[in-house]
């Protein structure tokens, strides 16, 4: 049977952070198992952003932050759901971590500039950008046969930097053409690729073994005591022996039942890597852990589109629903939220229930916009011009609109009057859009309420049905500030650690800033690894 001082379970950040930070306080072998054909998961497909407030390239560009100001943040979006132990881990460790790695491997970071938190007036809320970090490009040549074996984004260019795509700044992908190609022939990768490609190369430089079809079946625990992994192979089973199993294998966002049994609401489109389907979760369940935040996901609005390949694949809509001259309606043809709320927020939107009729008054819920719009901005890169794609929906006249896609005409009418007359005001009465930092920051790029605000009044006016869909789920098995599971009592269940979207979140139902999906999955990860790695020395 293979040995190894540490197994990890998964190949995202928070697996491969595990990693490398187990090495780097004196774990000898360590095996990374994921059982995908591909390595990465998630996070690779991602923007790659780490949200860390007080970190250090915060403090040499002199930028406000501290302690006391990230955790008073986040206690005013808790609602009493964030365990303080877990926060003041995230906040006391998350700096150490971004330095270590910086110090003790090739993951660096650098602040994406001007990115405010999502929630920036809350009391401690950041306005000015820094504690949203990212990695700068990395060369991917450097990682020999694994360069072409990590995931992909459908969504975006892997050459870009997060300043440079839609959900960066720029209401386009900005980098221009050439420079564009220059990066493709030099395979220099941004966003989510950068950090996963600069964590696997510290993976490889370490040694690090890492395995893909390797899918954990089960704990192998004697006598009260863990004593390695199962693991089904396209050879066979394997077990793997270990005192130390540290569980990042994603949420469970892919599979149905478990999703009908402990979310909170309808979570129609997942658009994260399709092997998130709680393997990690059940294993800790086996063991005895304790389980929280269940109900939550990292929610976000979706669309569904039709790719070159003809399959419809889900897009997600961040920075189109923000931009001026579109609004969103439920099925009677009335707005329900500000459209330019961040995405996570935006997910309690499509969970109102009717107390009347017992149904869930936004969904379905449409995107309405005019051919102003399309030309100004474009929408899944179909700009207005040329034949209207199947996703969507056009007519001459709101009424026709409203026929189609099957809501109350009067209703959109009366809305549209009502939001153009508004947009004319700068002054959204009803849900204010435009007056948070954030939603001018996600807006057209003017930096002015206008950012958000704008008439829809030139024909034709389109539709697209937006769905409630989620980067992942977010609860799991209950972990202390080491990251060790919890059983049922509140004890550790030694040897076994969780990180990353597989453990209850720290962040309760919220989503502090850009990067508040993968801060939790680098510092928990990095937790796990160094006490698993300490902890050895203490047997």
């Amino acid at each position: 049977m293979d040995h190894f001082d540490v197994v990890v379970l998964g190949s995202g950040a928070a697996a491969l952070a595990a990693a490398v930070a187990a090495s780097g306080h004196g774990a000898e072998t360590i095996g990374v198992f994921e059982k995908a054909t591909v390595i990465g998961g998630t996070s690779a497909m991602s923007g790659g952003m780490i949200w860390i407030p007080g970190n250090h390239h915060m403090k040499n560009k002199q930028l406000n932050d501290s302690r006391e100001m990230a955790l008073e943040y986040l206690g005013s979006l808790s609602h009493g759901r964030m365990r303080t132990d877990l926060l003041e881990a995230y906040v006391d460790v998350g700096p150490t971590m971004v330095q270590w790695f910086e110090n003790n491997s090739e993951v660096v970071f650098e602040i994406v500039e001007n990115f405010p938190d999502y929630h920036p007036e809350n009391p401690g809320g950041n306005q000015t950008g820094g504690r949203s970090l990212e990695c700068p490009l990395f060369p991917f040549d450097e990682l020999g046969e694994w360069a072409n074996r990590i995931s992909q984004s459908r969504q975006m260019s892997p050459f870009l930097l997060m300043n440079e795509t839609t959900l960066g700044r720029g209401p386009l992908d900005t980098a221009p053409k050439e420079v564009l190609k220059l990066r493709s022939e030099k395979n220099l990768r941004g966003c989510g690729q950068a950090l996963i490609g600069r964590l696997v190369k510290s993976c490889l430089d370490r040694q690090i073994v890492i395995e893909t079809e390797h899918q954990a079946d089960e704990l192998i625990i004697e006598q009260n005591n863990l004593r390695g992994v199962r693991f089904n192979t396209p050879s066979g089973i394997r077990d793997v022996k270990t005192q130390s199993v540290i569980i990042a294998t994603g949420g469970f966002e892919w599979n149905k039942n478990l999703v009908n049994n402990f979310v909170r609401g309808p979570l129609q489109r997942p658009v994260s890597i399709e092997t998130n389907t709680g393997d990690g979760l059940k294993m800790a369940m086996r063991a005895g852990a304790a389980l929280g935040n269940m109900q939550e996901a990292w929610w976000v609005p979706v669309i569904d589109i039709t790719n070159d390949e003809g399959a419809t694949i889900p897009w997600m809509v961040n920075r189109e629903r923000v931009n001026p001259r579109c609004i969103m309606v439920n099925k009677s043809g009335k707005r329900f939220a500000n459209e330019a709320a961040n995405y996570n927020a935006f997910g309690a939107a499509f969970h109102q229930l009717d107390p009347g009729t017992f149904e869930y008054q936004n969904i379905p819920a449409w995107m309405i916009f005019d051919q102003e719009y399309l030309v100004r901005f474009g929408l899944c890169r179909f700009r207005g011009e040329g034949q209207i794609p199947d996703w969507l929906t056009s007519a001459s006249t709101l009424a026709e609109l409203a026929d189609l896609i099957g809501c109350d005409g009067v209703g959109l009418e009366e809305t549209v009057e009502c939001w153009n007359a508004q947009a004319a005001d700068l002054d959204d009465g009803d849900f204010h859009r435009g007056k948070s930092v954030n939603d001018i920051h996600w807006g057209d790029g003017t930096k002015t309420i206008a950012a958000t605000l704008g008439p829809i009044d030139k024909p034709p006016y389109y539709a697209v049905e937006v769905r409630p869909g989620a980067l992942g789920t977010k609860g799991g098995p209950q972990t202390n500030a080491n990251a060790q599971i919890l059983d049922v009592d509140g004890e550790v269940i030694k040897g076994l650690y969780a990180a990353g979207n597989v453990m209850a979140s720290a962040m309760g139902m919220a989503y502090g800033g850009a990067g508040g999906t993968l801060g939790p999955c680098m510092v928990f990860g990095f937790i796990a690894g160094k006490h698993s790695a300490e902890e050895l020395f203490q047997k």
